[in-house]
């Protein structure tokens, strides 16, 4: 299959304009319209990102334990690089990861040398907060949790 010269888009054999941007498409030694460029070659403009809503682009960013690789994508996306609802998402699911690995690495230590079984509690509610984000990140809903949710406007409004 050929790709357009333009925009990169697969054209026919014997198309001789693209049908997504409209621009001609040449020929390479009599050969079929299109034919010699590739997606590799051609300009691109279809992004990793570039068929994902906001608000999916936000819940992924709450993925329980793993949403803090989606929330560095996002955070480093061209895309997303003005769009302040899902970077205020990356980051508030970026902080709400690190406290969980401080109950799991620091406090949980902690609670287990003293005899206390905090850390299960501790873990359970950073789990349930995920989920409410989930589900308010998925209905386009501006949720500040406490404490992180203010870290994560300040360094949303930072980046701008």
């Amino acid at each position: 299959m050929a790709f357009c010269t333009q925009c990169g888009n697969g054209v026919g054999d014997a198309d001789r304009f693209c049908a997504a941007c409209g621009s001609p498409q040449r020929s390479a030694g009599g050969a079929g319209p299109g034919t010699g460029a590739t997606r590799a070659s051609g300009p691109q403009t279809k992004g990793l990102f570039d068929n994902l809503s906001p608000a999916r682009a936000s819940l992924l960013c709450y993925i329980p334990v793993a949403g803090w690789i989606p929330s560095i994508f996002m955070l480093s996306s061209e895309r997303f690089q003005h769009d302040s609802q899902v970077r205020f998402h990356a980051f508030q699911g970026l902080y709400l990861f690190v406290v969980w690995l401080m109950a799991d690495w620091v406090l949980g230590p902690i609670f287990r040398s003293a005899n206390l079984h905090i850390e299960g509690l501790l873990k359970a509610a950073v789990f349930f907060a995920w989920i409410f984000m989930m589900i308010k990140a998925s209905n386009n809903q501006h949720y500040r949790l406490p404490i992180i949710g203010e870290l994560a406007e300040r360094s949303a409004n930072e980046q701008r």
